[in-house]
């Protein structure tokens, strides 16, 4: 239980922060389902963007991205 004004503040920004983040996550895992699923160039293209798009709001970490996308378009030419 926060004491401090500041913490109690800092408390329902985390909150917010929180719900946002999650429902990024969420979208991520989604569009990274899809493109394992059905590897096709169209969903390539999504999934790079999302994982970009993660990287640049700290979501997930760069090496991670780039180990994905690296494994998906694997897929991708083997069909």
């Amino acid at each position: 239980m926060p004491l401090t004004k500041s913490a109690i503040k800092k408390a329902r920004v985390d909150k917010r922060r929180t719900l946002s983040n999650l429902t990024a996550k969420g979208r991520l895992k989604t569009t990274i389902k899809d493109a394992r699923a059905n590897p096709s160039l169209e969903t390539l293209k999504k999934l790079y963007s999302a994982m970009d798009k993660a990287v640049k709001h700290h979501l997930v970490a760069k090496g991670h991205a780039s180990r994905l996308k690296s494994r998906i378009s694997k897929l991708s030419k083997k069909k």
